[in-house]
């Protein structure tokens, strides 16, 4: 291998571990937020906090080294201004709390990764069958949609990370690439399938298998 190939893989190697680091990072100070996060009933993932971890981490494996660091650092400065920004998103999911964060880029983001949960939802709507629904127009009192969890998420965010995270956005959108893929393709692997596509068959092959009574 060139020396040129050697550094290329060196460089790949050293962005991903700083990336798993700032992950590493958003998560401890995530996690403590989100246990502190005061609610009518306790959350099940409060209960289980690894479950927590694990999805957390799947959303942030999509984003840029920049958009970590822009997110630490709301988070850092979250913490030494006593504010807890995961309680401004739960408030604002339940709408218990006016809206704060008007920028454009809240709107923006929000209509192009629907549209990537909802192209990912049909192209494997078995796996999906259980999660969340999409829209908004679908919230419940017991079921917050994918689109309103997003928006109060969004909302928490500070101006430099919209923008970080726009970026990213566009990139993805250039590689005709997507952030549920990417969230969904890591959520899969940790629970030790090959991929999206193997664990939908799987899915699939459970449901079409004919009923079995317990004398089987």
């Amino acid at each position: 291998m060139s020396r040129a190939g050697n550094c290329s893989a060196s460089e790949g190697k050293n962005k991903m571990t700083n990336n798993e680091s700032l992950i590493d990072q958003i998560i401890e100070l995530e996690l403590e937020m989100f246990l502190r996060v005061p609610t009518q009933q306790k959350s099940s993932c409060q209960d289980h906090p690894d479950s927590f971890c694990l999805h957390r981490r799947a959303q942030f494996v999509a984003w840029s080294q920049r958009t970590l660091e822009s997110y630490l650092a709301d988070l850092r400065r979250a913490v030494v201004a006593g504010d807890n920004l995961l309680t401004h998103k739960y408030v604002r999911m339940d709408n218990l709390l006016a809206r704060e964060n008007h920028s454009p880029l809240v709107e923006q983001l929000a209509t192009v990764m629907l549209r990537w949960q909802r192209e990912f939802i049909e192209r494997y709507p078995r796996m999906m069958a259980s999660g969340r629904p999409l829209c908004s127009t679908e919230d419940t009192p017991c079921s917050t949609s994918f689109e309103t969890y997003l928006k109060g998420e969004l909302e928490s965010y500070s101006a430099r990370t919209l923008q970080c995270l726009s970026e990213d956005v566009a990139d993805y959108q250039l590689r005709q690439a997507s952030m549920s893929d990417v969230t969904y393709d890591y959520l899969v692997k940790q629970w030790g399938f090959e991929s999206v596509e193997q664990l939908n068959q799987r899915l699939g092959a459970c449901l079409s298998a004919p009923d079995r009574t317990l004398s089987d």
